[in-house]
C-alpha cells in the first residue's frame, strides 16, 4: 500500500484516498481516485511551475492564479524525464527501432540476397 501525505494535516494516507480520513479534505479531483488533484503550497500559484502554462496551451479559467488544478505537470519535473529518455536511447536500443520500423525493407533486402546467392550457384 502506497502512502503519501495530507497537503492540509500532513498526516500520512492510502494514495488512492479520495478525502482525507482525518480532516475530510479532498485529495482526488471529482471524488475519482485516478484523478490526482494537485494543490499549490501557502502563497504560491500552479501556474508558475506548469508546463502548460510555460507553453501557453492552458485553458483552465482560473489561470494564472490556479491553487488547484487536475492537469498540472511540474515544468522541471518534464524537463528531468526528457533529458532521461535522451540518455537511455543508447545505439543499440536504436537500431532495434530502426530494424523494428523497416522490417519490410530488409525482408526484401533478405530475399535479393538470397536468390543472387541462387544465381551466383547455378552459374
Amino acid at each position: 500500500m502506497e502512502t503519501t501525505t495530507c497537503p492540509r494535516c500532513h498526516q500520512p494516507v492510502n494514495s488512492q484516498s479520495v478525502t482525507c480520513p482525518y480532516c475530510r479534505v479532498e485529495l482526488k479531483a471529482y471524488g475519482h481516485p485516478g484523478i490526482p488533484l494537485h494543490r499549490a503550497t501557502e502563497g504560491k500559484y500552479l501556474c508558475d511551475t506548469c508546463t502548460y502554462h510555460a507553453d501557453d496551451s492552458c485553458t483552465y479559467p482560473q489561470r494564472p492564479y490556479a491553487k488547484e488544478c487536475i492537469l498540472y505537470q511540474n515544468i522541471n519535473e518534464r524537463q528531468l524525464e526528457l533529458q532521461e529518455q535522451k540518455q537511455s536511447s543508447s545505439f543499440s536500443a536504436t537500431v532495434q527501432n530502426w530494424v523494428r520500423r523497416n522490417q519490410a525493407l530488409l525482408l526484401l533486402l533478405a530475399l535479393l540476397f538470397i536468390c543472387f546467392l541462387i544465381v551466383l550457384s547455378t552459374s
